[in-house]
């Protein structure tokens, strides 16, 4: 039988190097269901990283979340949906905390949870609770950027100072993301939206499906369109004769 302690610590160890790539969080989740012994332990594990890692992380977290309950579905091991349905709040609120700090995370917890209720993982109540929060949470964000920075006496000796959507609190000091952060996150949100695209355009290994794909989704021709592929055509004749 494996260490417990020892299980936890690779556990965590993985939930803190977990990336946009679809790999790092199969690994992840595989582990998780190796283990499905220990899952109220290793469910404990993703909150306490929620709660102590950056926002990047956090997000990151989120999205193997969803991959998880996906591999429990499949391997019949309901305990860690239930888990996440039962602490889906929570989540939510280290994920994007009411602070603002985790302003850039908001677009990714609806991400999630519209593939969590695609799924049947969330019922439309919770997800439509969760909404309401969130824009409470944008209201406040939008008022915290928008409202200047005040005097509070008139002997200008104090200030009051916004919070900007980007920063967090370290400590009880506020600390933006540095730029190293800041290029990570667009890096793997690129990613992110790379593996979206092509999940999109992904068909069987049926060469009829896919043709039955392009014919649907594909425009019907007009008339413009074959004077565009006139005027096309035309054009590359004129290069080759002046080349």
């Amino acid at each position: 039988m494996a260490d417990p302690f020892e299980v936890r610590m690779r556990f965590t160890s993985q939930l803190q190097h977990l990336n946009a790539s679809g790999t790092s969080s199969q690994k992840a989740a595989h582990y998780a269901l190796k283990y499905r012994d220990m899952d109220e332990d290793l469910h404990s594990c993703i909150l306490e990283q929620l709660e102590k890692n950056s926002m990047n992380n956090r997000a990151n977290i989120l999205y193997f979340i969803e991959h998880l309950c996906d591999v429990a579905q499949k391997e019949n091991h309901l305990n860690f949906v239930r888990m996440v349905q039962r602490d889906i709040f929570k989540v939510v609120d280290h994920v994007a905390p009411d602070d603002g700090s985790g302003a850039a995370n908001v677009k990714v917890i609806r991400r999630v949870l519209n593939g969590l209720q695609s799924k049947k993982i969330l019922v439309p109540a919770t997800v439509t609770e969760i909404e309401a929060c969130l824009k409470d949470r944008e209201t406040q964000l939008e008022q915290s950027v928008l409202d200047p920075i005040e005097a509070v006496d008139n002997n200008n000796t104090q200030q009051d100072v916004q919070v900007a959507p980007a920063a967090q609190r370290v400590n009880g000091f506020l600390s933006r993301p540095d730029k190293r952060q800041i290029e990570q996150r667009i890096e793997e949100d690129r990613e992110r939206h790379k593996r979206f695209r092509e999940s999109i355009w992904a068909v069987g290994g049926d060469e009829d499906e896919e043709f039955e794909k392009m014919w649907v989704q594909g425009s019907v021709l007009r008339e413009d369109d074959f004077l565009a592929a006139e005027e096309d055509a035309m054009e590359r004749r004129l290069a080759v004769m002046v080349n």
